[in-house]
């Protein structure tokens, strides 16, 4: 035995070409025991005009769906794994193993449907016509034999084809002499006469029967990975196979409906022996077919099951991808097929095996139309099929044409089929790796941004369209994590959250160990690539940018101006207090640093996070019900923006039964009544649940008094004249290291928390931020409603 390779089935090099390789498995599986054991009966139980009908529609199924796969397979290098292989490059990996897995399933149990038309066809010639155990003894031993010849490898079952195809056409040849021999008139009128009428069977029903008949044109694509050029011989070998088994099916149908009784092509399975000039050529036929149909799906299944197994994709199967020789020949795969198959015998009903194996392959094609209407609708730059006959609506049509045959058959079984593929989907999302290939996901998602903002672009936004667009600048690396999981808080599933890193040359680079005067293109995207691990490894769902700038501030304001897209612009800068400020907090004895003040001047919405470890220590330690959100509130934007941000949170998982506590200032004992009214009306109009709380204002103190029990602080702040203060202007130096983790905010924009549909948007927007001393703002966009 040679040795097992060790390199993926992928790299191995294909022998057969478009005939060996592609056309000959897919005609003798399509012309199979559906052509010489069921035909008949199709035709009997609704005349021949249904009959025709039925071949119609299954073979218009096939050529859509052969289309499709044109297209794909001239636009790709196909490679081992057949369907599941052209679906995974397209849909993706989840898609494609849970196809793959189904499709692997299905031709398992065609190999048992194949065999058990041989049993049958065996004990009809020994006169053992309807015993069940001989039928099954003979399929169970003939699966085996076609399961040793497929663990031999694809050659030698290649080879033992050539003598098949040479048996079918003589008993094919056979059938249509006898039938030109036995023509009668009268009977083909009487077929004519007859639609649906005879034997009370839906059509569904009988279309089901005779549906595995056209499955076997994927054949051909299960063996891409024996194929010299897979680009050339799948389009070709499987659109020649379709059509001449189209031509074959249809005129074998006129033939018997005008060469024998209605009635006994219903009732008897082995009417074509009645028509052949030498029937024993009919049962050679019927052996030859069943075990070249059996031969061809043990040949492709288990390439399915190597690739999917090749591709890691489902844990359990890696075992599979193990293959033998040059071109790395399935055995193990081999086995698990021959032992489904096996399996699938004891059911033992040729007409309940073929329903169940048509709803597997319906489900395969209708995904694989899918995939390719996916591929075209996307409009990548990279979709160039060298297949021109294509069209994108074809193959939505043909998606649409599977689902609903899936359902015609048997609505039950279509939704066991359909559940269970979204149950291998979702399974497969949580523990399948991140492909490391090419899939259409990514144009088809592109598309669908590219369109949605294109419709969003050219208004001004409503006030209530307004969303967080957060820009966290995330220079110290100790506070990053922590930055960033606060902003996933306070968008609330609502806007997006960008992750900004600003290079300086000459920075003492704080994670890494390189120190240089010049920020070169290596040195930008080694530190992106190492904040995105970091977003990764936090678990969140923030994008990233890393600019170069000489400094932090010019970095901050190119970001301000130019980062977005469209209508998809930042209006919030947060930033860590600690890492701006250094050993100088808050204070109101000085202007803020630079990069504050160019966030400012853009009027924007700033944060500033700040809390030491042990605060965020506390935080996490806090049970997720005992959780509270402090509000100070003095009529404003600012407030406003604060108790939004805070209601925010509320959605975020972790905040969801935090309590807010609305910290209303009021100084004196005059008016209070009036203030907690209109703090009352301020949140039933801006539909937001809040304790108020009236707080006697006396600096300082009043914060650490009354916020010291909170979780998490949002404290307006003021700028006047480029100076940041307190809510009354106080400074806050003292009182930061006393409170939890605090978010300092102010507003760059209006914000209104009742804002109603028909309110007209405001195309221009004040700010709390004052004169401050930055660089000249550019107008802000309108802000939004709670």
């Amino acid at each position: 035995m040679a040795p097992p390779a060790q390199h993926s089935p992928e790299l191995a090099r294909g022998r057969l070409g478009t005939f060996a390789g592609v056309f000959t498995p897919s005609i003798l599986t399509i012309l199979g025991i559906i052509l010489f054991r069921r035909l008949g009966y199709v035709v009997g139980t609704g005349g021949l005009l249904e009959a025709i009908a039925i071949i119609a529609l299954a073979t218009t199924i096939s050529v859509i769906t052969s289309i499709s796969l044109a297209a794909i397979a001239t636009n790709i290098r196909v490679r081992a794994g057949g369907d599941y292989y052209l679906i995974s490059r397209t849909l993706g990996v989840q898609y494609g193993g849970a196809i793959g897995l189904v499709l692997f399933l299905a031709q398992s149990v065609s190999v048992a449907f194949y065999c058990i038309g041989f049993g049958e066809a065996v004990a009809a010639l020994i006169g053992r016509t309807g015993d069940v155990t001989v039928t099954a003894g003979i399929a169970a031993t003939a699966t085996i034999i076609i399961g040793t010849i497929a663990f031999a490898g694809a050659d030698l079952a290649t080879k033992f084809q050539y003598f098949v195809m040479a048996a079918l056409a003589l008993a094919i040849a056979s059938f249509f002499i006898g039938g030109a021999l036995n023509w009668n008139n009268e009977l083909l009128r009487d077929s004519l006469r007859v639609y649906g009428e005879r034997s009370g069977l839906p059509f569904w029903f009988v279309f089901a029967v005779f549906f595995p008949a056209v499955t076997g044109f994927t054949q051909g694509v299960s063996m891409s990975g024996d194929l010299r050029d897979p680009a050339k011989s799948l389009p070709r070998g499987t659109f020649f196979a379709v059509l001449i088994s189209t031509v074959v099916y249809l005129a074998a149908a006129v033939f018997l409906a005008a060469s024998v009784p209605l009635d006994v092509l219903e009732k008897d399975y082995g009417a074509m022996r009645r028509v052949a000039i030498a029937p024993w050529l009919i049962e050679v036929g019927v052996i030859a077919a069943t075990l070249s149909s059996a031969m061809a799906s043990c040949l492709g299944a288990p390439r399915i099951l190597q690739s999917l197994a090749s591709d890691k994709v489902i844990p359990p199967l890696a075992m599979f991808a193990q293959g033998v020789g040059p071109t790395l020949n399935p055995r193990r795969a081999v086995l698990l097929t021959v032992a489904v198959a096996l399996a699938t015998i004891a059911l033992g009903s040729l007409n309940a095996i073929a329903a169940v194996v048509g709803m597997c392959f319906l489900l395969s094609y209708g995904l694989l139309n899918y995939a390719t209407f996916i591929e075209a609708r996307a409009k990548s730059p990279a979709f160039r099929p060298t297949f021109r006959f294509f069209n994108s609506w074809l193959s939505l049509a043909g998606a649409a044409l599977c689902l609903f045959a899936g359902i015609m058959i048997n609505p039950v079984a279509a939704a066991i089929a359909g559940a269970a593929m979204v149950a291998l989907y979702q399974y497969l999302r949580r523990i399948a790796p991140r492909s490391a290939w090419a899939d259409s996901r990514y144009a088809y998602h592109f598309r669908r941004v590219r369109d949605h903002l294109m419709e969003m672009n050219g208004g001004t936004p409503h006030p209530r369209d307004w969303r967080p667009f957060v820009l966290a600048l995330c220079n110290e690396p100790r506070d990053r994590v922590r930055l960033l999981t606060f902003a996933s808080w306070i968008d609330g599933d609502s806007g997006f959250t960008t992750a900004v890193r600003v290079l300086t040359p000459g920075e003492n680079d704080k994670d890494s160990a390189n120190s240089t005067q010049h920020v070169d293109a290596d040195r930008l995207a080694a530190a992106e690539e190492m904040l995105r691990t970091q977003v990764r490894e936090a678990g969140l769902e923030t994008f990233t940018r890393v600019v170069a700038t000489p400094t932090v501030a010019e970095g901050l304001a190119v970001l301000l101006q130019s980062h977005g897209l469209g209508p998809l612009r930042a209006n919030t800068i947060l930033m860590s207090a600690r890492e701006q400020f250094r050993d100088a907090p808050v204070s109101g004895d000085a202007p803020p640093p630079e990069a504050l003040s160019a966030a400012l001047g853009q009027k924007k919405n700033l944060i500033l996070l700040e809390g030491d470890d042990s605060d965020w220590i506390t935080l996490e330690k806090t049970d997720l019900d005992k959780r509270c959100i402090d509000v100070w509130w003095k009529e404003s934007d600012t407030c406003r923006l604060c108790l939004l941000l805070a209601h925010l949170m509320t959605r975020a998982e972790g905040w969801k039964s935090a309590d807010i506590r609305l910290r209303v200032i009021h100084s004196g004992e005059a008016h209070r009544d009036d203030a907690i009214a209109r703090a009352r009306e301020m949140l039933e109009e801006a539909r937001i649940d809040a304790e108020i709380d009236l707080v006697d204002f006396s600096g300082p103190d009043s914060l650490i008094e009354h916020s010291r029990s909170a979780t998490i602080v949002f404290l307006p702040l003021r700028v006047r004249g480029g100076r940041l203060s307190g809510p009354r202007g106080q400074p806050l130096k003292d009182s930061l290291s006393s409170l939890p983790v605090c978010a300092m905010v102010v507003a760059g924009e209006d914000i209104d928390l009742d804002a109603q549909p028909d309110d007209a948007p405001k195309p221009e927007a004040t700010s709390e931020v004052g004169t401050s001393t930055a660089a000249p703002s550019t107008p802000p966009a309108p802000v939004p409603a709670a």
